[in-house]
C-alpha cells in the first residue's frame, strides 16, 4: 500500500512540474509576442518618418530598460537576448544610420526633415529566444 502512495504523488509531482514548465514557457512566449507586436506591426510596410521616430524612441527605451551595454561611441552592443537595433538607408545620400545617430541629435530634428517621407521596413531579424534583433528601414526614393 506505501508502494502505491509513494508512486502516485511521485506522478502528481511530475505532472505538476511538467505543468507548471509548460506554463512558464506559453507565458514567456505570449509576453514576447506582446513585445515584438509594437514592432512586427512595420515589417513591410511603408512608414512614415514619425513612425520611425517613435520606433527608434522605443527601442532605445527597451535597450536602456534591458540594460543593454554601450560601446565607448554610444552604442548599444547587441546581445544574444533583449538588444534591439535599428538602422535607417537614406536614400538622399545612400548612408546607413544607426538609431542612436538619429536619438543623439535629437529624433525631434529628424521628424522636421522626414515626418512626411515614406520608408519601408526592408529587414528584420530575431534573436534565438523569438524576440526581435534588427530592423532596417529605407527612405522610399520617390519620397
Amino acid at each position: 500500500m506505501k508502494k502505491i502512495f509513494i508512486f502516485l504523488a511521485l506522478v502528481v509531482i511530475i505532472v505538476a512540474l511538467v505543468g507548471y514548465k509548460f506554463i512558464s514557457y506559453k507565458n514567456e512566449q505570449n509576453q514576447i509576442q506582446k513585445e515584438n507586436l509594437e514592432f512586427d506591426k512595420y515589417k513591410d510596410q511603408d512608414v512614415n518618418g514619425i513612425d520611425v521616430a517613435s520606433l527608434i524612441n522605443k527601442a532605445i527605451d527597451r535597450n536602456t530598460k534591458n540594460k543593454v551595454e554601450k560601446d565607448d561611441q554610444g552604442n548599444f552592443i547587441a546581445n544574444d537576448n533583449t538588444s534591439i537595433e535599428i538602422e535607417v538607408y537614406m536614400t538622399d545620400n545612400e548612408t546607413t544610420y544607426k538609431m542612436e545617430s538619429f536619438y543623439n541629435a535629437g529624433t525631434e530634428q529628424f521628424v522636421q526633415y522626414y515626418a512626411n517621407i515614406n520608408f519601408k521596413c526592408s529587414k528584420v531579424e530575431y534573436h534565438k529566444n523569438g524576440k526581435i534583433k534588427y530592423m532596417l528601414f529605407e527612405q522610399e526614393k520617390n519620397s
